[in-house]
């Protein structure tokens, strides 16, 4: 099967070696990126093109992946879905209203069927809590709590992703696939959201611009890149400069169409071992609650005494579940199956992200209508 790729990222690229891990004979055929004249030299066996277009009109291909920029996401998959061919396209799948709707409008339109990078509704442990709760054994789920503590949240300060014009805030580029999960587990449609975010930390009055490397306190700051815990090669940006956009922590209530509402906050500036990402979700008869971190599922009921322990194995690579996304989009290239993380799903997601940035922007109650 050959493969072409718009945009040659390093995200996309670590979901290509989880396509190839699972069946080598897929080739990456060619790549559309506008840095193609610096792609040369490390990818001479591939056919490097300029545009999508280009690319599409030259080559005959199997599958096609779009791994840009966020904000291009939109853009690239509208080249797509009219041809036919099957779509792998990360998250968000839009960063604006508009390109949400124009999106939308281009699926119900197309022709291709896509698998969204939404990994985490596929992981065994995601699986096994929507078993639990669809056997019936917690009764109705009726409440839900959700939390995502990140410790490795410096890349949304150090790195590119600095830059609120490109991300559009973090509940697009992380609590999406939170937002996802839940939806995914509880079978049911969100209607209308409240949001709240703050920037309480990862501010400051270094210059803008200010990198790591030249700053006179990179021997002594918590968070240098320099010789502290956050230190990554690709990182190279001061989280206290007056230009590092995204918000630090954010929450928001989300209303589903039966009434009950799940409430969800995410912050990115804890550390170690206060790292946590999962749910409780509660019915009349019991909790299900997990946590990807400690990978264990707990079910307690409450009228009775008894708890039910559940623990995993998982890998790395987004807890198992890019591995189950590989054998999905191989799959749909096939013909042989429909896809587990559709856009429907992605648009569904992106909408409440965007109409909870627009809540925490105005202070208002939004409705998700599109």
């Amino acid at each position: 099967m050959n493969v072409g790729v718009i945009g040659y990222g390093n995200r996309i690229k670590s979901v290509i070696a989880s396509i190839q891990k699972t069946d080598p004979s897929v080739v990456i055929k060619a790549v559309a990126d506008i840095r193609k004249d610096a792609l040369k030299a490390d990818e001479g066996h591939i056919q490097l093109y300029d545009t999508p277009e280009a690319m599409m009109a030259s080559e005959k291909l199997d599958g096609i992946m779009i791994g840009t920029r966020c904000s291009l996401h939109t853009e690239m998959a509208l080249k797509v879905l009219p041809t036919g061919i099957p779509l792998f396209m990360e998250k968000p799948v839009a960063t604006t209203l508009e390109d949400a709707r124009r999106l939308k409008a281009g699926y119900e339109a197309g022709k291709s069927k896509v698998v969204v990078s939404f990994p985490l509704r596929v992981t065994t442990i995601v699986q096994k809590v929507k078993e639990i709760i669809d056997s019936g054994m917690i009764g109705t789920v009726e409440h839900v709590q959700a939390v995502n503590n990140v410790p490795y949240g410096g890349v949304y300060f150090h790195h590119w992703y600095r830059d609120e014009e490109e991300t559009k805030g973090l509940f697009l580029q992380k609590a999406t696939h939170d937002f996802d999960y839940i939806t995914y587990i509880l079978g049911k449609e969100p209607v209308e959201v409240a949001a709240m975010v703050s920037k309480q930390i990862f501010k400051g009055t270094k210059p803008a611009g200010q990198k790591c490397v030249d700053c006179e306190e990179n021997q002594t700051c918590p968070d240098s890149l320099v010789h502290g815990t956050q230190k990554n090669s690709s990182w190279e940006y001061c989280c206290f400069a007056e230009d590092t956009g995204n918000e630090d922590s954010g929450s928001a209530l989300i209303r589903y169409d039966t009434g009950m509402h799940v409430s969800y906050s995410q912050n990115f500036f804890v550390r170690r071992e206060a790292g946590a990402r999962g749910a409780r979700f509660m019915g009349y008869k019991g909790t299900v609650e997990f946590d990807f971190y400690t990978k264990e599922i707990k079910v307690i009921m409450h009228h009775e005494p008894s708890v039910q322990t559940h623990r995993f194995d998982a890998a790395n690579d987004h807890f198992g579940g890019d591995a189950v996304l590989a054998q999905n989009f191989i799959d749909l290239m096939q013909g042989k199956e429909n896809s587990v993380s559709d856009l429907g799903s992605g648009l569904t997601s992106a909408l409440l992200c965007l109409k909870a940035r627009e809540s925490a922007l105005t202070g208002t109650f939004q409705e998700l209508v599109w």
